[in-house]
């Protein structure tokens, strides 16, 4: 008789704690339906963090690590854009950056951090042809919620809401295809 009571107080204190993980991770954020308005969809990028590394970098104190979908990658050994080919349409990639740290264990190296933001690109010459064929978006992620929200003028460095904003830096790799990235030799 004395094992019921337990038993419904252990059941009532699971419950308790199903329904609390439930809710919270129903308020947690869905980064799937962000968008930047009138420009690209997280959605769009589904998976990214599965892709496989094209190269990483360190640029104004954060750590990047650039990430491409399986035609980005296929064009790049295919020797795009060093062979003066563009990518072909559908191709992707996508920027995480994080700031860094020193790391505790070994001070003597830095490693990320926090995630900033990161960055797409999608290569659609119908839809951006009047941006180089690529769309670009940049998705910043708030240190204390966790969560994305998408680049604005007041971000750092500055982002148009469109899927231009990436246009103005990377005109200068016009030559590229507007992809400043080369694929790291491996």
């Amino acid at each position: 008789m004395k094992r019921k009571p337990k038993l419904v107080l252990a059941t009532a204190a699971l419950m308790i704690t199903a329904i609390a993980g439930t809710t919270l991770a129903m308020a947690a954020q869905d980064k799937y339906t962000l968008k930047v308005p009138g420009g690209l969809a997280f959605a769009e990028f589904k998976g990214y963090e599965n892709w496989q590394v094209v190269s990483v970098s360190e640029d104004g104190g954060r750590f990047a690590v650039i990430l491409a979908n399986p035609m980005m990658i296929d064009a790049f050994r295919a020797g795009i854009p060093d062979n003066g080919k563009p990518f072909p349409d559908g191709a992707k990639m996508a920027k995480v950056h994080w700031d860094t740290k020193k790391l505790e264990t070994f001070p003597a190296a830095t490693v990320p951090a926090t995630q900033h933001d990161v960055d797409f690109m999608v290569k659609d010459s119908k839809r951006f042809a009047d941006s180089g064929g690529w769309g670009y978006a940049v998705f910043e992620r708030d240190h204390a919620t966790r969560e994305f929200a998408p680049g604005t003028e007041a971000s750092k460095p500055p982002q148009s809401n469109d899927a231009k904003c990436g246009l103005a830096c990377h005109t200068i790799v016009k030559n590229r295809d507007y992809v400043f990235t080369q694929y790291a030799e491996r």
